[in-house]
């Protein structure tokens, strides 16, 4: 059966929001839950961007649900490090912990200073660092000079089962990529013949049989209107294609392309309905495709109404 997780979003909350939010996800029935990982939200509007790995260690610490982040090894997080707080939470909290690597967006990235690269060379450090973290989360003495440099790093402490790595792709070039070295694949909804490509060529690329993750960016409220309208306020900026919002690095830059995004523009990559049996229809459209878990993102900000209201009507459904 596949795992319907709650995603909590800290570009748009703060983490002490959310721990409240991961508690009552819990009591709604919800499998899981999924992190965010920023420097600087999207947009001023959001205004907010706590520490996912310090944020995970109280919240599963709080909840005894799985947890997934989605973290981009580089130059904010050098891979050695982030391989060091992968392995601190694996061995607070056993077998509960999955991570998606992916490439980066500058808006979280350039905060460090350092030169800003094209996607195939922010595609050959993803790799790089793929291969060191998995490298020392089984033990191994790790030395390694490329677009990261390590040198003889080793962990110390190390959790009594490597936690799952997966890839973060939204294209089917991408995704085809990391068929042969990931081990799963998180990407995005989309309509769904595309989303079916990007799962096709995963599993034609070497990820037959490693699990697939779906996060589904949808907006609920009890009015369609306020569906509407929360979508065009918090996510407007996230409709551009994924290489426009991977170049740009400050929220203001953002808040300024989204000023010419019409409520219209929303429906190719946000779910937006105030139905609740609309959503799922939408959610089991995507496990047809034979996918392990479903993210869901309530991109407005009524969280407590899309927590209360799926767990009663719709994740009975998708069960």
């Amino acid at each position: 059966m596949s795992q319907i997780a709650f995603h909590a979003s800290h570009e748009q909350f703060s983490p002490s929001t959310l721990l409240r939010y991961v508690s009552l996800a819990k009591e709604a029935n919800f499998d899981a839950i999924h992190s965010s990982d920023h420097f600087q939200p999207w947009t001023e509007r959001q205004g907010e961007s706590g520490h996912a790995f310090s944020w995970l260690g109280a919240a599963m610490h709080a909840s005894a649900l799985p947890f997934g982040l989605i973290c981009a090894p580089g130059p904010r997080h050098h891979p050695a490090v982030a391989a060091q707080a992968i392995a601190t939470l694996a061995e607070l909290f056993p077998r509960r912990l999955w991570v998606a690597l992916g490439s980066g967006e500058a808006v979280n990235e350039r905060i460090t200073g350092q030169p800003w690269p094209g996607k195939a060379v922010r595609n050959e450090r993803l790799l790089e660092c793929f291969h060191i973290i998995r490298k020392l989360l089984d033990g191994e003495t790790v030395t390694h000079h490329g677009h990261v440099c390590v040198e003889e790093a080793r962990l110390y402490t190390l959790p009594p089962e490597r936690p799952l790595l997966l890839g973060a792709a939204i294209t089917k070039e991408t995704a085809s990529w990391m068929g042969s070295w990931a081990e799963g694949l998180l990407t995005i909804n989309q309509p769904i013949d595309k989303l079916q490509e990007v799962i096709e060529q995963f599993r034609n690329g070497g990820g037959k049989d490693k699990p697939i993750y779906v996060k589904v960016q949808l907006s609920y409220s009890r009015s369609e209107s306020e569906a509407h309208s929360g979508a065009l306020h918090q996510w407007r900026t996230n409709v551009f294609d994924s290489d426009v919002l991977a170049e740009l690095w400050k929220p203001e830059q953002f808040d300024a392309i989204g000023a010419f995004v019409k409520p219209e523009d929303l429906q190719q990559t946000i779910n937006i309905s105030s139905n609740l049996q609309q959503h799922v229809d939408w959610l089991k459209s995507y496990l047809l495709l034979g996918v392990d878990c479903l993210i869901l993102h309530n991109v407005n900000r009524e969280q407590e109404v899309f927590i209360d209201d799926f767990g009663k009507f719709v994740l009975p459904q998708l069960r």
